[in-house]
């Protein structure tokens, strides 16, 4: 007990003496208790401490100590006066020490201690002092055996005097731990905290005595505050450390990737007899072999070979496969690397990927470097961009410019847009010689085909000159890529060899996109598709210079819900007036047709892209061709940002009158033919899908005996112009319909059928 109230503020021991809970015998007991050693008193100005107060405990008790028996220390009369001065002032502290005092030298501690603890009055640190010595001369009067009180059955173990002794007692009272938390809720209390404090225990072993320490709600929040002040401190403190940590010792910059393939070159296996249909291209790179294998015979005469060599063309023509064969012919190291690899999020790191290319090559010349994708680094630099921007292409420069021929190394870039690189990139002495890898003819084409046929069982039928013919305009990328899924598709079908019709279907499924066959189409709509289509086959039939028909389907594939194709018997390398002219016209044939059969009112919108496809046609004629009468041949596609509005005016109007010029020779054509229309668009909608030799014996009226046809029990009703009763359409006279619908009576003699659908 000593120990804890030595350590109490004295505004928590004064809250300890005013509670009710702790003003008890036991405590009055405890702070009466007297050393049998006196102890030397101090008269300090300087208000006694709390500490101060329990060690001169033993002088207080001896102060007035003649006072205890009567009242010689203080008149009735004084006592009197004091009392009602201090009753007439209860702020004033002083007046009520006085009184106090008074009572003291009277001998009458019992109604200093029961005015006290009213609480009624003011207080001070005098006031609090001689309530601690009434206290004391109560404790003194009673036995030296201490009874039960609230705060256990026993009294405190002892107190410590000023000199550090500790003064032993007896009992079986509150431990210093639970003296402790008293303190500590009587100093919460005193600092506007709440305190509670269950009056059911004693504070012994057995009934403990339960504080409840109840913060106001600012302290409450104050605290929270400040927690949430110091947690963000701390957590941005360790942010930047942690992120100048990384910045130091560089833990999250990307290792190997990029930097691995720079510094390991590949040996190359393919060889030119690998490549084909760029006959030209691999004699113009036989000299970069040849220059790898021997550069001194190439310097005797004082010339000199080309730093780098462009590759440029269309996609899937074999220009990466020309660079492989280049490195194995001459069987060099191949250090590969796209320009999209060279930069990253950080600055410079694609001029030190580019310095550390050429220094990996130089190690190990004679060397080739191939850069993919050139144009992704090398594209065309404006004042307006940023000097990050420009750092690669500018190290590339530099790098080009650094070595010699002498040195060993040959630099190929290959590029989609050779128009799109810098000018300083493509200069003599840098790639300086530029390589065109084209699309293969159809003897390349030829050659493509038995390259990847020979790992392929294939059946007698085919033959690569028939697939060749039906395949221009296919890179090797494409006729390798119909070889494989020809090859896949006879796998499904538990074939033994590749036949032709499996390379027939992988090429239609290239040129006109997959079969929708699970899209469920209404037969009004698959009807009006046929008749799409067979205007667009019958035009591109009848016309002189259109290209040769290939193949008609009202089969869904892809995004089209039927697909008319045509392919040249050779390759093109012209276009000529009339055949744009045909293109046109095959181009309005499907909306032409639907206006025949349905009317100008129901026509759809499935013309959409033939539109387009048409306009784009005539725009061309007009603007970059030279064939328009009224503008004359000069270029207008260039410039048309420059034109005035007139010439623009007037390139409208042309575009318009070869467009319509176009559907009024189709309307002519397709209505001399109606009948012939009508029997393709029955032919499509019952076999779904036709080529060329069959869609010319369905015109002429022939029969398809071997054609398998599509659900032939179904009848095929075809709608009319004019709409008639019961929502029917009339029937177009056809010479050979395939099968009547049933009618009701009526209907049949005005050859009404119903409409699935309408």
């Amino acid at each position: 007990m000593a120990s804890t109230l030595e350590v109490m503020p004295r505004l928590a021991l004064r809250a300890a003496l005013r509670n009710p809970a702790i003003r008890r015998p036991a405590l009055t007991r405890c702070l009466a208790t007297a050393s049998k050693t006196p102890f030397r008193t101090s008269n300090s100005a300087t208000r006694p401490s709390i500490v101060s107060l329990v060690q001169q405990r033993t002088f207080f008790g001896t102060s007035w100590g003649s006072s205890n028996n009567g009242n010689s220390g203080a008149s009735r009369n004084m006592l009197a006066y004091l009392e009602q001065t201090a009753n007439n002032n209860p702020g004033s502290a002083t007046a009520q020490n006085a009184f106090y005092q008074a009572l003291i030298r009277a001998g009458m501690p019992e109604i200093l201690v029961e005015r006290y603890q009213t609480g009624r009055f003011a207080s001070n640190t005098a006031c609090d002092n001689v309530y601690a010595k009434a206290l004391e001369r109560i404790g003194a009067a009673e036995s030296g055996s201490f009874g039960a009180g609230n705060f256990g059955n026993g009294a405190v173990g002892g107190m410590t005097a000023r000199n550090g002794q500790q003064m032993q007692g007896a009992g079986n009272g509150m431990s210093s731990e639970q003296l402790q938390a008293v303190g500590q809720a009587i100093s919460a209390r005193s600092q506007g905290g709440n305190v509670s404090i269950s009056r059911n225990g004693s504070g012994a072993k057995n009934e403990p005595l339960y504080v409840v320490v109840d913060e106001s709600m600012g302290s409450y929040i104050f605290k929270w505050v400040k927690f949430i002040v110091v947690f963000a401190s701390c957590g941005y403190v360790a942010l930047v450390v942690i992120t100048l940590l990384i910045d130091a010792t560089g833990l999250m910059t990307k290792r190997g990737g990029a930097q691995d393939k720079e510094t390991k070159p590949e040996l190359q296996t393919q060889r030119f007899a690998d490549v084909h249909g760029v006959d030209e291209a691999k004699e113009e790179l036989q000299e970069v072999v040849e220059f790898l294998k021997s550069p001194e015979s190439f310097g005797s005469l004082g010339g000199k070979l080309p730093k780098g060599v462009l590759l440029s063309g269309p996609p899937g023509t074999g220009k990466t496969l020309l660079a492989r064969a280049v490195a194995g012919e001459a069987g060099v190291p191949f250090f590969y690397m796209s320009g999209s690899e060279f930069d990253e999020i950080y600055v410079g790191v694609g001029a030190k990927r580019v310095r550390d290319l050429f220094t990996a090559a130089r190690a190990k010349s004679p060397a080739i470097i191939f850069i993919d994708e050139l144009d992704a680094v090398g594209g065309k630099r404006h004042a307006r961009d940023a000097a990050y921007a420009k750092q690669t292409l500018n190290q590339l420069l530099t790098e080009l410019d650094g070595f010699d021929q002498s040195s060993g190394v040959i630099v190929i870039g290959a590029t989609n847009f050779p128009e799109s690189l810098d000018s300083a990139l493509t200069r003599p002495g840098r790639f300086d010689r530029l390589v065109e890898v084209s699309l293969p003819d159809a003897r390349g084409r030829i050659a493509i085909i038995n390259h990847h046929l020979k790992n392929i069982k294939v059946g007698a039928d085919i033959d690569a000159t028939e697939i060749a013919r039906g395949t221009p305009g296919f890179s090797g990328a494409d006729l390798e890529n119909i070889c494989n899924q020809a090859a896949t598709h006879a796998s499904k079908q538990k074939s033994k060899h590749v036949t032709l019709a499996d390379m027939i279907w992988a090429k239609d499924k290239i040129l006109m996109g997959a079969e929708a066959k699970s899209k469920v189409i209404q037969q009004k709509d698959k009807i009006a598709t046929a008749y799409h289509e067979a205007g667009h086959a019958l035009v591109a039939m009848l016309t002189a210079a259109s290209d040769p028909l290939y193949k008609a389907t009202i089969m869904p594939r892809g995004h089209a819900l039927g697909v008319t194709f045509r392919l040249p018997e050779m390759d093109k390398v012209s276009v000529t007036r009339k055949e744009i002219e045909a293109d046109i016209d095959v181009c309005m044939g499907g909306k032409v047709a639907e206006e025949i059969i349905y009317g100008v009112e129901n026509t759809s919108t499935g013309a959409s892209s033939d539109i387009q496809q048409a306009t784009r046609s005539a725009y061309t004629m007009v603007t970059k061709a030279g064939m328009s009468e009224l503008l004359g041949n000069v270029d207008l596609e260039h410039r048309y940002k420059e034109l005035s509005a007139q010439t623009k005016q007037q390139i409208e109007s042309e575009v318009r009158r070869f467009v319509e010029e176009g559907r009024n020779r189709v309307y002519t054509l397709l209505t001399d033919n109606k009948e012939s229309l009508e029997r393709l668009a029955n032919a499509l909608v019952e076999y779904e899908t036709l080529n060329k030799s069959e869609m010319e014996a369905v015109v002429r009226g022939e029969p398809l005996p071997d054609k398998l046809k599509i659900n032939p029990a179904l009848p095929v009703k075809i709608p009319e112009r004019k709409p008639a009763k019961n929502g029917g359409f009339v029937m177009p006279t056809s010479s050979k319909p395939l099968q009547k619908a049933e009618s009701t009576e009526g209907e049949a003699e005005s050859g009404v059928y119903p409409v699935e659908g309408a």
